[in-house]
């Protein structure tokens, strides 16, 4: 016989600060169907334990596939933002920037196919990172980094799609709530404090936390405030090379013009650029959040959120580094030694009449997050209910400062070498005339300002009837619009005229202690002076900058969607098995309009396009119990994702920086990826607290947005040779001297809709405390996952031709986390670590490479805490203990060195206060 169970609000910790509150299972999962009467009494005390229960209990409770972490969780653990806590959910897996989540994938599927909803409504929230991260977030993806952990009670991922949720995600939907008063059963009040150190730049960084709650007028009305500051300052170092490549032949080898040996060197793969990278992050990030509720009755709820997030930083980035990308700067150089491995790499080389470049590059970011929602929920009879919800949300990314300065050295000894253990750590070496401050000439300065904004306004209103006992119908009708705009300005030229408007003397020049390879002070150009004396921010003469220097980044996109839904909902029986689930057909119809500058017989023209397309969508999802305590859960939907901000710009841009060339050009009558999704689980409740649990999932994608990436030279496109003459002339000159014009290669990236392919893919979950074993190890517990995908997709070139057949981009193919807790009366630890196996970040690679991707990582962080009394709690956390990297390769077989760096572990001791 199952234990007869009792329905039961559960009072859960405060997300920040440990203080009570109360999470009813409905209210965490609206949309599923009314838990069933058999859930257990829990008795909540606040602990880690509690709120890995009180989660389990959600998923068991839930129709759909669904994984969540409550709020004790959130906050006990060591996590610098939401996406360092939903890795800790199975399938999902996290990118970095500056040592930080960024961005996640769910079950091999990337951020661009995961729709986020905060409070209800969908947002987007977006950053800016360094170039090796890719940059600037101008897409559908939603930049985690922007929240810190704390202002949130619950975070929710659906792995399985349902009519009643938006359309809009391939991989999962994630759930995002703030504290709200009626969490909480009165006043409630709780601050924390902390300070943290890292490893690598010795820096120490304070974070703090502050919350009051409280209800009045006998339950009818309640308010909440909460607050969450945190700084951190960062050392981010390493090595990069820009990629390798062929092109560019050097002169001679050891004086020998001619010859098999030359022959072979210029035929071997070298880093473009070999450089060491010294980068300081400081970021101040600034969350608040309000919320209001009201209970007229006991059959009216409405509630009033407010969030807002403020993130401030500013970055330094410093490159010493070899030019290896174009060799007619100082004449072509001598090859005095080198090394080539069985993978054609050039592994070592050491060179005469090298050109040596110090490049400074700072930024200033600032992303502001606002979103307002009112949501109303009324019962009219004991059959049927409402719920309606309106809101609106803006992310604000704006980089104002995008300034680089370069300066070089010609003619001097350089010498690289990456052989064996090297290649992540390797030896640059720079000739004595380095580090002479004489004969330094400027090469180049950038002003790149840029930023974008995304606007999303939105209205629903559903309705529930009661048909019968065990019958339910749902349905809605949501209207959402979707604003985009990006802009970038740069200077009319960043070499010639404007370079030259800077005279070099040795007081332009600055030493800098990087700390990195054999020679770490370096000579670097002294940007505060350089920006002083010359006025470069003056926006006049050669600094003039202007957005008709770079229109081809200047361009927005707007989406009116209006969707209905219908759903049936059942707690019945099927024989003797007691059965869930839910059945429903979603119609949603989408009005787009991009705008974007193209060229067009020479001139530019600003174009806009339309485009609209519907989709109907049919989803089910059934739970039954086959067993005692054991769960059989199937899922099936066809589910879509709309293509890419970047992809649908009716624009061709045409650029060079530096030694890069691109043609890139945008699709505005890209059709969404749309995919058939099944889900088949088997969950064992063996015990209380306890679960093993298998589930096995396919996506069969139908037509799959891709980038095609191609070199080739500008000739072989079609396009206008006045373009190539154009953009050479706003780089380095147009001409072969230049090595820029119509008969070099260029990189090619235009989106098309390619053929789809599969992801399948199971997960094993497993948690349990170990109250079976004896003395202290009862006091034990563990919870742990594993995914494993596949999903390969055929990349094809603008004739329909495959070109290869690859890992979808950003998939990993393997995942695995594990946490570690003890928990006894006052003392509680925790350990945790998160394994990504690798993957790509470009299917169809650039120079000659055939893949660019990034290797494994493990992460493992640690949590102690200490109570001292029913108010106060002190906290001892840790992240990166094992001082992971960011390993980035070019080429499967050759593993070159794209870009590795390290940011230290991280440290924090502070305290909590609650009452």
């Amino acid at each position: 016989m199952r234990p007869n169970f009792q329905k039961k609000k559960l009072a859960t910790c405060l997300a920040l600060l440990c203080s009570f509150q109360t999470i009813g299972i409905n209210s965490v999962f609206a949309q599923e169907a009314a838990a069933p009467d058999d859930l257990e009494v829990i008795e909540v005390t606040g602990s880690f334990r509690d709120s890995l229960n009180r989660a389990l209990l959600d998923k068991r409770s839930s129709i759909g596939s669904v994984d969540a972490i409550l709020a004790e969780d959130i906050a006990d653990f060591p996590d610098l933002n939401l996406a360092e806590s939903l890795q800790r959910i199975p399938g999902v897996t996290i990118s970095r920037v500056a040592g930080e989540g960024r961005q996640i994938s769910v079950r091999g599927l990337g951020s661009e196919f995961t729709r986020v909803r905060i409070n209800g409504m969908e947002a987007i929230a977006t950053s800016g990172g360094t170039d090796a991260i890719g940059g600037a977030n101008r897409g559908r993806g939603f930049d985690f980094n922007t929240f810190s952990s704390d202002l949130f009670s619950s975070l929710v991922v659906r792995k399985t799609a349902s009519a009643d949720v938006e359309e809009g995600s391939l991989g999962a939907t994630v759930d995002l709530k703030a504290s709200q008063p009626f969490d909480y059963a009165g006043f409630t009040m709780a601050a924390s404090g902390q300070l943290g150190y890292n490893s690598l730049s010795g820096d120490k960084d304070p974070k703090a936390s502050f919350l009051v709650s409280n209800i009045f007028a006998d339950g009818k009305f309640g308010a909440l405030f909460s607050v969450s500051y945190s700084q951190r300052n960062l050392e981010d170092n390493g090595a990069s090379t820009v990629r390798w490549d062929r092109a560019n032949d050097f002169g001679s080898y050891n004086g020998v013009t001619s010859g098999a040996e030359l022959t072979a060197i210029n035929d071997a793969f070298r880093p473009r650029l070999p450089r060491y990278d010294s980068y300081l992050h400081e970021s101040d990030r600034l969350g608040m959040s309000a919320s209001f509720q009201a209970r007229p009755s006991s059959d009216t709820e409405i509630s009033f959120d407010v969030l807002y997030s403020k993130n401030d930083s500013s970055r330094q980035e410093t490159f010493m580094q070899g030019i290896l990308n174009g060799n007619s700067q100082a004449g072509r150089m001598n090859v005095t030694a080198y090394e080539i491995d069985n993978a054609n790499t050039m592994t070592y080389g050491a060179f005469e009449n090298a050109t040596i470049r110090a490049e400074s590059r700072y930024d200033e970011l600032t992303t502001d997050f606002t979103q307002f929602t009112l949501a109303l929920e009324h019962t009219f009879t004991d059959r049927l209910s409402i719920d309606a919800m309106i809101g609106t949300a803006q992310s604000e990314f704006d980089n104002p400062i995008q300034t680089t300065i370069v300066m070089e050295k010609v003619g001097v000894d350089f010498s690289y070498d990456y052989r064996g253990a090297l290649r992540d750590d390797p030896v640059l070496t720079f000739g004595s005339e380095v580090f002479d401050k004489n004969g330094w000439a400027s090469n180049s300065l950038r002003l790149r300002p840029l930023g974008a904004e995304n606007n999303f306004d939105t209205a629903q209103i559903n309705l529930q009837y009661d048909l019968t006992d065990n019958l339910t119908l749902k349905t809605g009708v949501h209207y959402k619009k979707f604003e985009f705009e990006t802009y970038e300005a740069r200077l009319s030229t960043e070499g010639g005229a404007t370079a030259a408007a800077i005279s070099v003397a040795p007081e332009y020049l600055m030493e800098y202690d990087s700390g990195l390879g054999p020679n770490p002070v370096w000579l670097i150009p002294n940007r505060d002076l350089i920006a002083d004396t010359f006025n470069i921010y003056s926006n006049t003469g050669a600094f003039a900058v202007s957005s008709q220097n770079r229109l081809a980044d200047n361009y927005s996109a707007s989406e009116e969607t209006q969707g209905a839904f219908v759903q049936l909902v059942t707690d019945t029986e099927l024989g003797s098995f007691p059965m869930r689930g839910d059945f429903g057909l979603r119609y949603v119809n989408t009005d787009q309009s991009s705008t974007a500058w193209a060229t067009i017989g020479g001139s530019p023209e600003l174009i806009t396009a339309d485009h609209d397309y519907s989709e109907v969508l049919p989803s089910m999802n059934l739970v039954f119990e086959v067993a005692e305590d054991v769960l059989v859960r199937f899922g099936y939907a066809e589910v879509m994702a709309r293509a890419g901000l970047q992809s649908i710009r009716p624009n061709v841009s045409v650029s060079v920086s530096g030694g890069s060339r691109t043609i890139s050009g945008g699709n505005p009558t890209l059709e969404p990826t749309r995919a058939k999704t099944y889900d088949l689980g088997v969950e064992w409740y063996f015990g209380e607290e306890s679960v093993l649990a298998a589930a096995f999932f396919r996506k069969d994608i139908d037509s799959h947005v891709q980038n095609l990436r191609e070199s080739k030279t500008f000739l072989e496109t079609g396009l206008p040779l006045q373009a190539a003459k154009d953009a050479c002339n706003a780089g380095p000159g147009y001409g072969a001297e230049f090595g820029c014009d119509e008969n070099v290669e260029w990189n090619t990236n235009t989106p098309l809709n390619g053929p789809g392919g599969t992801v399948d893919g199971f997960e094993i979950i497993f948690q349990t405390p170990f109250t079976f074993l004896p003395g202290f190890l009862q006091d034990f517990g563990i919870m742990a996952n594993y995914t494993q995908v596949k999903g390969q997709m055929d990349y094809v070139d603008t004739f329909g031709v495959v070109l290869a057949t690859r890992n979808l981009m950003g998939l990993s193919e393997k995942a695995r986390s594990a946490t570690l807790y003890y928990e006894k009366d006052a003392f509680s630890a925790r350990v945790s670590m998160a394994y990504r196996s690798d993957y790509l970040t470009t299917a169809i690679g650039r120079n000659g490479a055939d893949m660019e991707g990034t290797n494994p990582t493990t992460n493992v962080d640690a949590a102690m805490s200490y109570k001292i009394n029913d108010n106060v709690q002190v906290t001892l956390e840790a992240l990166n203990l094992t001082d992971e990297v960011d390993d980035q390769w070019v080429d499967s077989a050759g593993n070159r060195l794209s870009y590795y760096h390290a940011t230290g572990r991280q440290y924090y001791v502070g305290a909590k206060y609650k009452f």
